[in-house]
């Protein structure tokens, strides 16, 4: 079995047709076809069968493919082991949101030009779901990522994932709203239930515990309101457009209140995510190190209000 065309199997269960396949790969369609009747010759099964003017996996091509994401991962670290020891060096490609960035990612960046001159990080802001989408397609080596634990990441069988730290949120109302400190979570949803809710445009997370959250208390919100920076958030609230989740020890407006979420809480959870059979990789394994013992040793980051994204 050629690992070749057991990528394009793989490539093809991720993207769906073999014309985006060959596209992503550099070849043509009727080479893709090729490969793929090629390789089912060689397992003795099918692996594709016709779907309208597309094809589709079977289970036994679904079942391969989940094998070869396993398998092509196992070959990329043999070759990686080759030189287990090797100085780090070449360039490391990094997309995360704001806050790991800015708080942990640039402070490395100084000693890494002193303890690594050959090492070079090259870093691009985003989201987590554009994060993860750069890695899948190998545009990046290492995604910054966050969930929240009331809404967690779905799992991905060919990405690992490192913890890194976590932090506390709260809910961001106006500064005369009648609601005690010492209510718990849902008493302090139920009390907002007739407001209007404003939530993040580049990622659903929040979006997810605070509809979760307001089922737990009986009730539908009604989110309207959608902005990418913590200080458009707090203005949105100052003006009464709406109430929003936002993190615990962030300066706030005058005219903004940060309520506690005690019962349950709400905790943002950041992650260091890379490909399996890359982990080994130098210059991966050393900054994800870094920013593990970084996590370890400093308190959680509390993330700029003008930063892009709740989250960040």
């Amino acid at each position: 079995m050629e690992t070749r065309r057991l990528h394009l199997l793989v490539e093809l269960s991720r993207l769906g047709s073999m014309r985006a396949v060959a596209e992503a790969v550099g070849t043509t369609t009727s080479t893709v076809s090729q490969q793929l009747t090629v390789l089912a010759r060689e397992m003795g099964t099918a692996l594709t069968e016709p779907d309208g003017r597309r094809v589709r996996l079977t289970p036994a091509g679904r079942r391969l493919a989940e094998h070869g994401a396993v398998i092509l991962a196992a070959v990329e670290a043999a070759r990686l082991d080759l030189t287990p020891g090797s100085e780090p060096n070449g360039t490391l490609r990094v997309a995360g949101f704001a806050t790991a960035i800015r708080a942990h990612v640039l402070p490395l960046i100084t000693d890494l030009a002193a303890s690594h001159p050959r090492l070079n990080v090259l870093i691009r802001e985003h989201e987590p779901a554009e994060a993860l989408e750069l890695l899948a397609a190998d545009e990046t080596d290492l995604a910054l990522t966050y969930d929240y634990d009331l809404a967690p990441a779905d799992p991905d069988p060919a990405l690992h994932s490192t913890a890194l730290w976590t932090a506390t949120w709260g809910l961001g109302v106006p500064a005369g709203a009648d609601v005690t400190d010492a209510a718990d979570t849902l008493d302090v949803f139920a009390r907002f239930r007739t407001h209007d809710w404003i939530v993040n445009s580049r990622n659903t997370a929040d979006e997810t515990v605070i509809r979760t959250l307001a089922s737990m208390a009986g009730f539908t919100p009604r989110i309207t309101h959608q902005a990418d920076s913590l200080d458009l958030v707090q203005g949105m609230i100052t003006t009464g457009l709406g109430v929003g989740l936002l993190p615990v020890g962030i300066p706030t407006f005058s005219d903004v209140r940060l309520v506690p979420l005690t019962g349950p809480p709400v905790t943002l959870r950041a992650h260091a995510v890379a490909r399996h059979g890359r982990l080994a990789w130098p210059p991966l394994n050393l900054v994800t190190d870094l920013l593990v013992q970084r996590a370890a040793t400093t308190a959680a980051p509390v993330p700029d209000p003008a930063s892009p994204g709740p989250g960040d």
